[in-house]
């Protein structure tokens, strides 16, 4: 497995800072005992350029790994407290190369005891945990790969009970339509079913009505001829 291009950038930048720490001591000591040294000023001014080129770096290849989810967010923050110290160290090289600041074999030094005076304890002075004890850095990085692969096998699981209960939700939105192109199909068959029953009583109403006529009328024709019959029959 190939190594880790963030830590990779990581040791080489921490040389290039150590180189400068010993280039500046040595420029130091040749001016108090007289000497010039523009070469070995040129040199150091060459390397805090390249020092910043490579913190640079190493910023945007923790941005990168932390929003592509390479490495784990505790991984992330570790790197970045890292990344602060190197940041630190450079400030405190640039002042010490400008004659503004401490020695630097007394940089280390006073890193510590400034952190002291915070009273914040340094991350990487802390127990380390049991998962990563013993383990090189290709090693974490492997098991920080398991431990995002184990994560993206978690999403995919809950993806795909998301999209089946959606699928199901769609289901029963189509049968409820359908079921409710029954329920209006039923509605209009009863209500043609209702109109035609009235129809129906209106006419059985109005056959009545006529039966009640004729049979009046039959009974008055027949009154009328017995008392025709009665007329004209002749008397003894």
């Amino acid at each position: 497995m190939a190594p880790d291009p963030w830590f990779s950038t990581y040791d080489s930048t921490c040389q290039i800072a150590q180189e400068i720490a010993e280039k500046i001591q040595q420029r130091n000591q040749c001016e108090r005992r007289g000497e010039k040294t523009p070469k070995l000023t040129l040199t150091i001014r060459t390397l805090l350029k390249n020092l910043k080129v490579k913190i640079d770096t190493l910023k945007d290849l923790l941005l990168r790994a932390v929003s592509t989810r390479q490495i784990t967010q505790l991984e992330g923050d570790r790197r970045q407290n890292l990344l602060d110290d190197l940041v630190t160290r450079e400030r405190l090289l640039l002042a010490s190369f400008k004659n503004e600041g401490a020695e630097p074999d007394l940089i280390r030094s006073s890193l510590m005891s400034e952190e002291a005076k915070r009273g914040t304890p340094n991350p990487w002075l802390c127990e380390e945990p049991e998962e990563t004890r013993g383990l090189g850095f290709d090693e974490i990085r492997q098991q920080q790969q398991k431990i995002i692969q184990e994560q993206d096998a978690g999403l995919d699981a809950l993806s795909s009970i998301i999209s089946r209960q959606k699928q199901m939700g769609q289901e029963i939105g189509n049968e409820l339509d359908e079921q409710n192109e029954i329920i209006d199909d039923l509605a209009n068959l009863v209500e043609n079913t209702d109109e035609k029953l009235r129809t129906e009583a209106r006419r059985v109403t109005l056959v009545d009505r006529k039966s009640t006529s004729c049979g009046m009328i039959m009974v008055i024709l027949l009154l009328l001829v017995a008392i025709v019959v009665v007329a004209v029959w002749p008397t003894n």
